[in-house]
């Protein structure tokens, strides 16, 4: 394994770009990296982990319920898989634009709902299970539109989500400005006076 010092030109462990969300692990030789790693996570972000099961715990009982209400036999197309993943793409579009841009930042918010809750809600397994059971079926025609229609339609979903949120997002924000300059005048950044005329 190359190290930072290595003179070789090749590309070391210290230039590649680190996700912020990993803890930095000091780098000592061990004899089961992984596993030290592993810990290291569970001991810094227990509480993280903790907010995603019980979001995950959500979802997954939201999904149950759909499924509950848009059953659908093996050799047939499973609506209801689709009705959640494309809400969930809707929604996780939705959620992004808002934790991102609009709600103050959050420890949990994002893990709670975007990997708990929506994780936990929509499928992918399922999604390719479903297929599968049509092409066994020989529904290839029907395997190959669920397929590909539930990817696009994922997509479109996501966009639309973003594109809702971020009108609501500038309607917060006017209703916010309107407010405020009601309250301290738009060009004097004075409060008003409420003094009648004679």
């Amino acid at each position: 394994m190359h190290t930072a010092d290595d003179d070789s030109g090749a590309e070391t462990p210290a230039d590649l770009p680190v996700d912020p969300d990993v803890p930095e692990v000091p780098d000592v030789p061990e004899a089961h990296p992984a596993r030290t790693r592993a810990t290291g996570m569970l001991r810094d972000r227990w509480d993280v982990l903790l907010v995603i099961a019980a979001g995950g715990a959500l979802g997954s009982l939201g999904r149950w319920a759909v499924s509950e209400a848009v059953p659908h036999a093996t050799d047939a197309v499973a609506w209801g898989t689709w009705l959640e993943n494309v809400t969930g793409a809707f929604l996780l579009g939705l959620l992004m634009v808002l934790v991102l841009d609009y709600w103050p930042p959050h420890r949990y918010l994002r893990p709670f709902l975007a990997v708990g809750v929506l994780g936990g809600y929509t499928t992918f397994s399922t999604y390719m299970l479903d297929t599968r059971a049509l092409l066994a079926a020989g529904r290839e025609a029907a395997a190959g539109g669920y397929l590909a229609g539930t990817l696009l339609s994922g997509v479109a979903a996501v966009w639309v989500g973003i594109v809702v949120a971020r009108a609501v997002v500038v309607g917060l924000e006017r209703r916010r400005r309107s407010r405020r300059d009601e309250q301290t005048g738009p060009r004097t950044g004075r409060r008003r006076s409420r003094r009648r005329a004679p």
